[in-house]
């Protein structure tokens, strides 16, 4: 009997396994289990002074200054806690500007007199760590020998344990800085730009008649789209594993057409796998909320409750590094890369975006929006600041992963527009003529159907096409990345946010002069000139139609469709400079730098792939179309050496040329990689990689994927998207 290859034994392993479902704890109710793992407020309340968890509570909620005197009060409640629960060590977690999570751990032994140990953790180990910097990326901030660099307590994001079978580990969430006092990572300019909005908004509220407002913060609720496929089939896949997408692949006979997998029945296997991973992030006070199949064949979602945009940063990390580390427990790989698997349906993270004033949603329109002058001007305020500063939203998502997502029919377009729904529209369009009658009233639907209740309606419908969307309460930036942070499009929608609140206070304070009789006046013109200004920005149509695309450049709006095209609009423009030192989020060295870093991670991805495009393609895919065209050739000649006739050799010549135009590829793209470009700093090697180097991976693509479906199945080595997408 022949021996299968590799890819034929995993798919022989997976049509004869039932993988053996691990069994987690089934435990109480969810509300029980929600934050057991977390020393949030309710813990610190039972554990710390009442004056220590006052002032606590005042920083969390309020913004005030932490107070380092109560740090060892709360550093020996916390340890306490932490080691009633497991916890040997403690680790500062944060998130460098790679896009990943960063930790360190150190154990909370330390020797004493007479050769003993004791556990010990400070308030001073508490509030400050300090792991080398030098190696991670700072755009030139620092010189590599300048290796200092610290960790500072974010008091606002509650630590958490992290749960392993051989200890638990006590995790505080923390900002990073260099010994300079630069920002090197996400969270610093994430909390700076919550600073910001608050200030501004605090401005807006008060010309409102609110008097002493609640602390005003920024909530979040980011979808998170992924793909789940069998562990075997991954590691036979070297470009998933180094890149995580597939470099090849022909595509499978079916795809997404039947559209049977949205909303569709899930698995048995990944269901359980889901249940393992909820369970898990109820425990750290992650409030998950919906799961289901997405578009793409073996694509799923998960959704959260919005949070402060700050815990909801933190909690995104979490959920990323959850979803991959308890894939293999199920036998199953987690892919988070944004386009894994070409002709499909890619993945995104969607971003629910929203302003709260303590319980109080500041985008909620209520019952009669257009008397609502408060929710008007801030929703004004937003469709402003997207208006206003679209390039520099555009480069909030811009990374070589989203370039294969963005402007597809899957996903928005690289134009940033708002939706605002039929009632807003209409609302905006009677201010923008300076007089409002009323809006459009909810309705009932009647299905037709005695037995069904009628539903209640909402005033307009939802467009999943808009990359920023009004959707009832709050925007849902569309164009976010999976595989991608969500505190970069948070920095940015913030402070482009509070530069519009900032205006907003600005002119009503100038035009009402600290008379309230003249708010209302006041706030009408503004709205008009807001509206009028910000029109070109608002559109409900299908952005994925070419007409948008012609309207759009009409209008003005930019459209950027790649990474080194976005990020070099920002970079270029001194206004985003002074924009993020004004509400002082980012200085011009810090902003700089974080644009030298995207560009360079964009030349690394884009390097690597090429690379293991070349190495897999030569190694791999080529052998195995010459030894399919030795065996037609043998064959051949074997039939004619035995005096057939007719022995007709098409197949083979067809096969030839496909192989002869692989191995063109091949030898374009060693030469290309040889040559990286030549000078002109980051930015010149980004353009190089954009414009020499992906248009011959794509080549030398196309050229494996008509190979594909003429080798044989028992020499084709990879495994292919029919079997990757399909066997579950």
């Amino acid at each position: 009997m022949k021996l299968m290859n590799a890819r034929q034994n995993a798919v022989a392993e997976i049509a004869s396994d039932r993988w053996p479902l691990p069994q987690i704890p089934k435990g109480g109710p969810a509300e029980e289990l929600f934050a057991s793992n977390v020393f949030n407020e309710t813990e610190m309340e039972r554990r710390l002074p009442k004056h220590v968890f006052k002032q606590l509570r005042n920083t969390i909620r309020q913004g005030k200054p932490l107070d380092p005197a109560i740090a060892d009060i709360v550093a020996a409640a916390m340890k306490a806690w932490a080691i009633e629960r497991g916890a040997t060590h403690y680790a500062h977690v944060f998130y460098p500007l790679t896009g990943q999570t960063a930790e360190k751990h150190d154990s909370f032994l330390s020797p004493a007199a007479g050769g003993r140990a004791v556990s010990e953790f400070s308030g001073k180990q508490l509030i400050q760590g300090e792991p080398d910097a030098s190696s991670f990326p700072s755009g030139g901030l620092r010189a590599t020998f300048e290796a200092r660099g610290y960790t500072a307590w974010d008091v606002t994001s509650p630590a958490y344990l992290l749960e392993n079978p051989n200890g638990n580990t006590l995790c505080i969430p923390t900002a990073f800085c260099s010994w300079t006092g630069d920002a090197l990572d996400k969270k610093t300019p994430l909390l700076r730009s919550m600073q910001a909005l608050n200030k501004q908004a605090q401005r807006v509220l008060k010309l409102f008649g609110h008097k002493d407002p609640d602390y005003v913060f920024a909530t979040a609720g980011p979808e998170q789209e992924y793909f789940l496929i069998d562990r075997r089939l991954f590691m036979l896949r070297p470009d998933l594993v180094i890149a995580g997408r597939t470099l090849f692949g022909a595509k499978s006979a079916k795809g997404q057409e039947f559209e049977d997998q949205y909303f569709g029945a899930i698995p048995e296997r990944v269901l359980a796998y889901m249940f393992d991973v909820e369970r898990q992030l109820y425990k750290l006070g992650i409030p998950v909320k919906t799961r289901h199949n997405e578009v793409a064949p073996s694509q799923y979602e998960l959704a959260p409750v919005y949070e402060t945009a700050n815990m909801a940063a933190d909690h995104q990390q979490v959920v990323m590094l959850t979803l991959r580390h308890t894939a293999p427990k199920y036998g199953l790989a987690c892919l988070l890369h944004e386009k894994p698997f070409a002709g499909i349906n890619g993945s995104g993270k969607h971003l629910n975006w929203s302003l709260a004033c303590g319980n109080s949603n500041l985008l909620e329109p209520g019952e009669t929006p257009h008397d609502n002058a408060q929710f008007l001007v801030f929703c004004a305020a937003v469709v402003r600041a997207v208006h206003k500063f679209a390039p520099m939203l555009r480069a909030s998502v811009a990374h070589a992963g989203n370039d294969h997502r963005l402007g597809a029919n899957e996903a928005p377009p690289a134009i940033i527009s708002v939706f605002l729904g039929e009632m807003l529209t209409d609302i905006f369009s009677q201010l923008e003529q300076g007089r409002v009658n009323g809006s459009k009233k909810a309705e009932l639907l009647r299905v037709g159907v005695d037995t069904l209740p009628p539903l209640p309606k909402d005033a307009g419908d939802r467009n999943r096409t808009s990359p920023f969307a009004f959707t009832g309460n709050k925007f849902e930036f569309r164009a976010v990345g999976s595989s991608q942070s969500i505190a970069g499009p948070l920095v940015v929608l913030n402070t482009i946010v509070a530069e519009s609140l900032d205006y907003v206070a600005t002119t009503l304070e100038k035009r009402t002069k600290g008379n309230p009789a003249k708010l209302n006046a006041a706030v009408q013109d503004l709205l008009r000139d807001m509206i009028r200004e910000s029109k070109p920005v608002i559109f409900n149509g299908d952005n994925y139609s070419s007409e948008w695309h012609a309207e759009a450049e009409r209008r003005g709006l930019p459209n950027f469709r790649n990474t080194v095209d976005a990020i070099a609009a920002a970079m270029e423009n001194s206004d985003y400079e002074a924009l993020f030192e004004k509400y002082g989020v980012l200085t011009r060295r810090e902003f700089r730098s974080r644009n030298e870093i995207y560009l360079e991670r964009y030349c690394k991805d884009i390097n690597t792939e090429a690379l293991l495009c070349h190495r897999i393609a030569s190694q791999i895919l080529l052998p195995a179309g010459h030894r399919h065209q030795g065996e037609l050739a043998a064959a051949a000649a074997a039939m004619s050496a035995a005096g057939l006739s007719g022995v007709d050799t098409t197949f083979l010549k067809r096969l030839t040329d496909r192989v002869a135009a692989l191995e063109k590829g091949i030898d374009r793209l060693e030469k290309a990689l040889a040559h990286p470009g030549e000078g002109g700093g980051t930015l010149a090697h980004a353009r190089h990689y954009r414009d020499e180097i992906v248009p011959i991976m794509v080549e030398v693509r196309k050229a494996t994927d008509a190979l594909e479906p003429v080798v044989a199945d028992d020499i084709w080595p990879l495994p292919t998207y029919q079997e990757m997408l399909f066997l579950r």
